[in-house]
């Protein structure tokens, strides 16, 4: 049986699996290799093709792909933890060139947030569900009545006077040595700040560190539900492979 590949391009590494569309699940073990450094389109795209060479006739279709960027009509317009060259680069074309398959290219954020809300905690959900990614900065996939909005930058929002990710992100709280209950404080104004802007339905909170969930969700304060992600790191690879097998 043949499944949908789905990729994920990070700062780190670039980890792909055939996705199983109807559990939501990987159908084979996930193969992760270092994102080579610099990190261009086309030595990126050379990885992606080691992945797609390993995976074989185990895959068919379309390829989906995920960026950490937003992605405007297959160009990415900016870049932030890549190589520049991404930036005002017509992506989704090139790599489909390069890998001589069809690509959906999207953000990784919105990929995660497609398939928690598939076959995760946004299941069955309507209204706005946003969906937030806590790790090196913050992304945010939004969703009303189950269909994406794309390409929301809401890591980026103004807090305080500052950019939200550099004081409330993951990564920001490895920096600089925080408790879970004090970097709460920094996820707290975060939260009540999308809170009052938006009136969401749900959170739904992603990122590795969404395992640890139990050691600061409960201590936020705020009228909308927050629940951690299901699929944990799953789920952008499962979330590009949806997006390409319906396109």
């Amino acid at each position: 049986m043949a499944y949908t590949l789905g990729i994920d391009i990070g700062g780190s590494g670039i980890k792909g699996a055939p996705a199983d569309l109807d559990k939501g699940e990987f159908a084979l073990p996930r193969l992760r290799i270092p994102t080579p450094q610099p990190s261009t389109p086309q030595a990126c795209a050379q990885v992606i093709s080691e992945i797609v060479d390993h995976f074989g006739d185990q895959t068919e279709g379309p390829i989906g792909v995920t960026v950490p960027a937003p992605v405007i009509h297959g160009v990415t317009p900016s870049m932030a933890n890549l190589d520049q060259g991404w930036a005002g680069f017509a992506a989704q074309d090139f790599l489909a060139e390069q890998l001589h398959r069809p690509v959906r290219l999207l953000n990784d954020a919105d990929a995660a947030g497609i398939a928690e809300m598939r076959f995760g905690a946004g299941r069955d959900r309507d209204g706005l569900v946003i969906m937030t990614t806590l790790g090196t900065g913050i992304g945010t996939a939004l969703f009303y009545n189950g269909v994406l909005i794309p390409n929301s930058e809401l890591g980026h929002m103004e807090v305080n006077g500052h950019d939200a990710e550099t004081r409330a992100s993951s990564g920001y709280r490895e920096r600089e040595g925080l408790s879970y209950k004090k970097w709460a404080k920094s996820l707290q104004r975060y939260y009540a700040a999308l809170e009052r802007l938006l009136c969401p339905d749900l959170f739904i909170v992603g990122g590795g560190v969404s395992k640890k969930h139990d050691r600061f969700l409960p201590l936020l304060d705020l009228h909308t539900p927050i629940v951690p992600a299901q699929l944990r790191n799953e789920a952008g690879i499962i979330g590009a492979a949806l997006a390409a097998a319906q396109d």
